[in-house]
């Protein structure tokens, strides 16, 4: 069994029906689906400046910290020698 597969201009040239339902839905469906993508990479956007912001404060971040355990360890190294003294 074989199935011929038809589009709507088809059917509507052998059948003189014009079906405007399906094509009004399709607009309507076209122009949602259009507008959702609109926010789905408005939001996209979003997210990558918030990942640049953070990956940015991590680098500022890191070397706050490298520099505050550097602190930590000559106190500690201070503290050592003069407990062993």
């Amino acid at each position: 069994m074989t199935v011929e597969l038809i589009t709507t201009r088809d059917y509507e040239a052998r059948t003189g029906n014009r079906l405007l339902a399906p094509a009004k839905l399709n607009e309507i469906k076209v122009e949602e689906t259009s507008e959702m993508l609109l926010y789905e990479e408005l939001s996209r956007a979003r997210i990558r400046d918030l990942e640049e912001g953070v990956r940015a404060q991590r680098a500022r971040s890191g070397a706050r910290a490298a520099r505050r355990w550097a602190r930590v360890a000559r106190w500690a190294n201070r503290r050592a020698e003069r407990f062993q003294a």
